[in-house]
């Protein structure tokens, strides 16, 4: 799965060098995502604002019902 992710023109060789580099590649690699975000938000506006929030919501939902859960 991995390669597969890797192998993604443009966004595959900053995702391994930011997985398999150095801490200054990892900080750098999450100031571009922030940057790009940004970006959408003066290109889109306030879409770009919420489906971020709407997208995480499943995953956060998931993750407080596997804190939860009662093995």
């Amino acid at each position: 799965m991995t390669t597969l992710v890797y192998n993604i023109p443009v966004f595959g060789w900053a995702l391994r060098e930011a997985v398999c580099g150095p801490a200054a590649t990892k900080l750098l690699f999450i100031v571009n995502l922030l940057a790009c975000w940004l970006l959408a938000i003066l290109a889109f506006g306030y879409p770009a604002i919420i489906i971020p929030a709407l997208t995480a919501v499943p995953a956060m939902f998931v993750a407080l019902i596997l804190i939860t859960w009662d093995r």
